[in-house]
């Protein structure tokens, strides 16, 4: 999982949560979940939770799939240093998943041309601004393309990562680990 100033913490936490309580429970299915930001460092995120890294882009292990968070991405969108990365990153790791406005990171690096894509609600028109041929989807909590998953906002990440699960065990581990983080939604309005 990618962190940065800015980041949402919700957009993070919420999978993160998801995928720890999954990779520690079951052991057997390969996975492990780590962070970080480019320098390795600790990032301020978007409400004042300051978190660390693991690693930093050069030490990160080899992913089988990068989690790009939202929150304030526009200097990331506008990064080419961080647009190349992830262009060259797509060409090594199966499977790139975002939350929120992750998605347009994604798609100002290009790498969501052609493809159906969400994102969080007021970001939406974003989406098709960085490239039209995008299939924005504005009601779907998460959309899964084939090697590129996006999310909708913040707590649209955590009904990814399930689906993530599942996608890359079962579905009955991604019931367990729901269960587990007892995350049973229900709206008080």
């Amino acid at each position: 999982m990618l962190l940065f100033d800015g980041v949402e913490e919700l957009d993070a936490v919420g999978p993160w949560e998801v995928l720890a309580w999954w990779t520690r429970a079951f052991p057997d299915d390969g996975y492990s979940v780590s962070c970080f930001s480019r320098d390795g460092g600790p990032v301020e995120c978007a409400n004042g939770l300051t978190v660390n890294a693991h690693h930093s882009r050069e030490t990160v292990p080899p992913l089988a799939v990068l989690l790009h968070p939202g929150g304030d991405t526009r200097a990331l969108s506008a990064d080419p240093d961080h647009l190349d990365w992830l262009r060259a990153q797509r060409e090594v790791v199966p499977l790139f998943t975002s939350v929120c406005t992750g998605s347009l990171v994604y798609a100002a690096a290009g790498l969501l041309h052609g493809r159906p894509a969400t994102t969080y609600w007021n970001a939406l028109p974003r989406l098709a601004e960085h490239d039209p041929t995008i299939e924005v989807r504005p009601d779907d909590r998460w959309v899964d393309s084939g090697n590129i998953i996006t999310a909708a906002g913040v707590s649209a990440g955590i009904d990814m990562a399930l689906h993530l699960v599942a996608r890359l065990s079962s579905i009955d581990h991604a019931k367990q680990v729901r269960r587990g983080i007892q995350y049973d939604p229900e709206p008080p309005v």
